[in-house]
């Protein structure tokens, strides 16, 4: 059984899309992963599952979340052995990591201009893509700088979530438990 991490944008930010967590544990297990665990209130979820094409996880978890919940949400994933990688790469581990943030794609960038991106972030602000992963270093906190989801979904055509790197290592440790 493979272990999975989803990470579903745009829940419970500022009121919309409230998912209380109990429902979208009950929602998970409906289809049939096995060991769901949540964390916090943002749409993290860890679960197995025999399954392996991760681009039909991905619909069916959105699909029932538009059917049972009535939400049109994104959902990432990444297997436990992704994560530890991505954790592993963090190229900031010499920075302040409660400044570190990891931006996860749905896939591997379509395109993208690295000058655009210098244009829109800060003079302070660091980037670094890797694979399906955007590393940021922000020490003016996330609230301020231009590098957001949106931002990067224009850019490079595909979906994206972030997540903090406290809560990117957490999902870590939780994956690693039963």
């Amino acid at each position: 059984m493979t272990v999975f991490i989803t990470m579903l944008r745009g829940i419970n930010v500022s009121g919309q899309k409230k998912i209380k967590m109990n429902e979208l544990r009950k929602l998970y297990e409906s289809l049939d992963f096995e060991q769901v665990r949540t964390y916090i209130q943002s749409g993290n979820v860890i679960f197995n599952t025999n399954l392996s094409d991760l681009s039909e996880i991905v619909k069916m978890i959105e699909k029932q979340i538009v059917l049972k919940l009535g939400y049109n949400v994104t959902a990432v994933i990444r297997t436990r052995e992704e994560l530890s990688d991505i954790v592993k790469k963090n190229p900031y581990f010499d920075k302040d990591l409660s400044k570190v943030h990891v931006t996860f794609l749905s896939e591997n960038q379509i395109k993208y201009s690295e000058e655009e991106i210098l244009k829109a972030k800060d003079e302070m602000e660091e980037f670094q893509i890797v694979d399906k992963e955007i590393y940021l270093f922000l020490p003016n906190g996330s609230g301020r700088t231009k590098l957001t989801n949106n931002f990067f979904e224009r850019k490079m055509g595909v979906k994206a979530t972030t997540r903090n790197w406290n809560t990117t290592t957490k999902l870590l440790d939780i994956s690693k438990s039963p």
